[in-house]
């Protein structure tokens, strides 16, 4: 159940949503109308030949033209809210996601369902390809197993394919201090659930912790012009964004273009010169995405960041103390993700108590060496968190002798670690 911060709205909060109503959730409508009035309830209470004025477009007037229609509507939500079915965030309010304050253009609501202080905490995107191969799902599902586990949010769009496959990653958590660290972002209303067939993941996502938002309003059906403005908020909210597969021409693709132009950080993973499905994280490394093949190299070039991240700036739109407020939310929650990961990088690499851990030994052990064609199926079905050899006799369908002579290579090769009978990637 969607525990609203306010159940009842207020005047000013009443005129946000017919603002947003009539202008059918316009972006550019919205900011003019807000620039030239200078409030919601000015704009609102305007003659319909004020807004004819601005150039506003046809169908904006026309809805304005029938405030009944727009009351029934903010009464219809104000009914959803009291119902618990989703719950409604203001740009104005403290629990309004800081970072989203910090992007061109960022909505005046955002309708929830889940635990809303997901938004609070530190985030990183992973998006790709609908279609992903085989190998880059179950890349994308340990990446987000291990960045979830590390103490972050795992943040992606809800489509098919990757998207699926990081939401459903950062939910393989067994320990529940870990579950739920995930906020899908629709490009649909609220109330529609989109692909239909994720109902499940939608489902799993509000049960475990996580979060669902949506800009739009209720009952908007998909579009192909809801995604790339679902994709701005992906990155928005996210102090990074990974792209593990993606074609050329994706979405996924603008989602990276603007996390660089929001000044964060694009990670690509590389594949083979021949997967058309991975030319367009080939393009992004060319272009000058980081290179990445382990998510600790993620953690380690953000953490790096987290100083100078719009987590950590005060909003000029809010008052002190609910920029105080903010603030010190998000500290906490950065705080709590540098202690799991700390905790979580020594039963991994050094085996040494948190308290020894160093800047030198928080460095992964990494490999760069090719692996062998005949142990490539093998060293496939690991991961980065590890695997015991009943786990790995029933994945690759191997005799447990052929299977620990192959793992005996890749260990002497460097590529893998053992540790308490359980095979990982190094």
């Amino acid at each position: 159940m969607t525990t609203a911060v306010s159940s009842l709205l207020t005047d000013d909060q009443r005129a946000t949503l017919a603002l947003w109503f009539e202008v059918n959730a316009s972006l550019s409508a919205y900011h003019k109308l807000i620039t030239s009035f200078g409030h919601a309830r000015l704009a609102w209470q305007a003659k319909v030949e004020a807004w004819r004025q601005l150039g506003l477009h046809h169908t904006h007037l026309k809805r304005h033209e029938q405030p009944e229609q727009t009351r029934t509507s903010i009464d219809n939500i104000q009914k959803a809210l009291t119902e618990g079915r989703y719950g409604l965030l203001f740009a104005d309010q403290p629990d309004y996601p800081a970072q989203l304050l910090q992007i061109y253009d960022p909505p005046p609501v955002l309708f929830y369902r889940g635990n809303r202080m997901r938004l609070q905490q530190a985030q990183i995107a992973i998006v790709g390809s609908r279609k992903p191969t085989a190998h880059a799902q179950k890349t994308t599902f340990d990446m987000a197993q291990y960045l979830a586990q590390a103490g972050y949010v795992v943040t992606s769009g809800l489509a098919l394919g990757v998207d699926k496959r990081a939401h459903s990653g950062a939910l393989a958590q067994v320990d529940s201090a870990y579950q739920g660290r995930t906020v899908g972002v629709m490009g649909t209303g609220i109330d529609v659930n989109y692909p239909n067939h994720h109902d499940q993941l939608f489902a799993q996502i509000i049960e475990k912790g996580g979060c669902i938002i949506s800009e739009l309003l209720p009952h908007t059906q998909p579009h192909k012009h809801t995604f790339p403005r679902r994709n701005r908020l992906v990155a928005g909210l996210s102090l990074a964004t990974i792209v593990t597969e993606a074609a050329v021409q994706s979405g996924s693709l603008i989602t990276a273009r603007l996390t660089s132009e929001q000044g964060k950080q694009v990670f690509a993973v590389p594949s083979h010169i021949d997967n058309g499905n991975a030319e367009g994280c080939h393009h992004l490394i060319r272009e000058g995405a980081t290179l990445i093949y382990h998510p600790q190299q993620v953690i380690e070039d953000v953490n790096s960041q987290l100083a100078h991240s719009p987590y950590l700036d005060t909003c000029s739109d809010t008052s002190t103390v609910n920029s105080n407020a903010r603030t010190a939310v998000i500290n906490d929650n950065l705080a709590e993700s540098q202690a799991n990961h700390l905790s979580r990088r020594s039963s991994y690499a050094t085996g040494k108590e948190t308290s020894q851990l160093s800047s030198a030994n928080m460095k992964p052990q990494r490999t760069t060496v090719a692996i062998p064609e005949h142990l490539t199926a093998v060293y496939e079905q690991l991961d980065w968190h590890g695997q015991d050899l009943d786990a790995l006799i029933t994945a690759t369908e191997l005799t447990t002798s052929s299977l620990i002579g192959q793992l005996m290579e890749l260990e002497l090769l460097g590529a893998i670690n053992v540790q308490g009978g359980r095979y990982s990637r190094s």
